[in-house]
């Protein structure tokens, strides 16, 4: 096992796009890292650097303290797992487990070992007979995992490799990452574009923005913690609603919301409400409260997501491909047209389930709001005591 570290790494592709722009990050030794971000962000072209598939215009990737950019890719004791699996479809399960070893002139006792252990590990003895067209996703997608681990690397790259997968398979395949992980220790750089996958597997979860890296850290503290308007609207499903508001005598007023909340600058700010915060009002409490009138109600049995509109401005970035927002640092670009009227989301009670057209009051705790400087796009904290 070793530590991977990013030293100002950029990479710029030919015609002049930047897909990694000075990233600077460490990995530790036997640490599970998650690169999350929207398509386009860099997130693979980084871990292809790693991999020595790309090679960076400029600074400096290690492993284990030795400088890797003039190492070739099958001389850094790495292992790759890819989206589409990647098997060879004439072979059996047995000799796509044992493909790497014998590449590497590994002897025939120590190759059986090794793919037995693996075998045994990822419950896959009974199909070592079979070939790839023989086996569901899931055990294709574990032989392919399989294939990375018998090689014993020293860092274990994986790139979206349950996007393919449904949706009971790939809460089936993160519980078997994790499992894995836990066995083996290997230092661990998966890519991600998913929301849950980055919030249940990682260590620490490293967001990316226009090769930018944005933040860093747990994954609850990147949740509970945005550094600035990007990651806050990126991690979390539904994502965190945003609304214009304005500061005066310690007061926020966003529209109908009004927030006793003194030490921000006065001025022009975003308030960041996540769907969770916001919670039916029974009349008696005395939180900040605002009225929605509501559009869709989305019962999903253990909660119901509640969308519809209020009276306030939005203040939404754009975190697709073609608008994503501007890095840490530089102004912040809000999209979305000024407007009495804005669509939130509310994640509810499974029993709390209003009509469409009904207008609910919905109450937030002070303490679970956000507020973001609208020019920088980062997040702001209480002035003075």
């Amino acid at each position: 096992m070793a530590d991977v570290r990013f030293v100002d790494v950029t990479k710029e592709f030919p015609g002049g796009t930047v897909a990694v722009d000075h990233l600077t990050l460490d990995v530790a030794d036997g640490e599970f890292v998650i690169l999350v971000g929207p398509s386009g962000c860099g997130k693979t072209t980084a871990l292809r650097i790693v991999a020595g598939l790309e090679k960076p215009t400029s600074g400096r990737i290690s492993i284990g303290g030795r400088v890797m950019n003039p190492v070739s890719p099958r001389d850094r004791d790495i292992a790759m797992v890819f989206q589409n699996y990647a098997l060879y479809p004439h072979m059996t399960v047995y000799r796509n487990l044992a493909f790497g070893l014998r590449e590497h002139h590994t002897p025939k006792h120590e190759t059986d070992r090794r793919v037995r252990r693996v075998s045994a590990m990822l419950g896959l003895d009974d199909l070592l007979k079979r070939r790839p067209a023989q086996l569901s996703g899931g055990q294709r997608q574990r032989v392919a995992m399989g294939r990375a681990l018998v090689r014993e690397p020293k860092v274990f790259l994986l790139d979206e490799p349950l996007s393919n997968l449904d949706a009971k398979l790939r809460v089936q395949m993160r519980a078997e990452l994790k499992r894995i992980h836990q066995a083996v220790g290997v230092t661990t750089i998966h890519v991600t574009h998913d929301q849950i996958e980055a919030m249940t597997l990682g260590d620490r979860v490293a967001v990316l923005c226009a090769g930018r890296l944005q933040q860093l850290g747990t994954p609850q503290d990147v949740y509970e913690r945005p550094v600035n308007l990007f990651v806050a609207a990126f991690i979390g499903s539904p994502s965190m609603n945003l609304l214009r508001a304005g500061s005066s005598q310690g007061r926020l007023t966003a529209g109908g919301l009004a927030l006793e909340l003194g030490g921000f600058p006065e001025g022009e700010l975003v308030v960041g409400l996540r769907p969770e915060a916001l919670h039916l009002s029974n009349g008696l409490d005395s939180q900040p409260s605002i009225e929605l009138e509501v559009d869709v109600v989305e019962p999903l049995g253990n909660e119901t997501l509640v969308h519809g509109q209020v009276r306030a401005q939005a203040a939404a970035v754009g975190i697709d491909d073609e608008d994503v927002s501007t890095p840490v640092g530089a102004p912040s670009r809000l999209t979305g047209r000024p407007g009495d009227r804005a669509v939130i989301t509310a994640r509810l009670g499974a029993g709390d389930r209003p009509s469409p057209g009904e207008r609910i009051t919905l109450s937030v705790n002070p303490r679970d709001v956000h507020v973001f400087d609208p020019h920088t796009g980062l997040a702001l904290g209480r002035e003075g005591p």
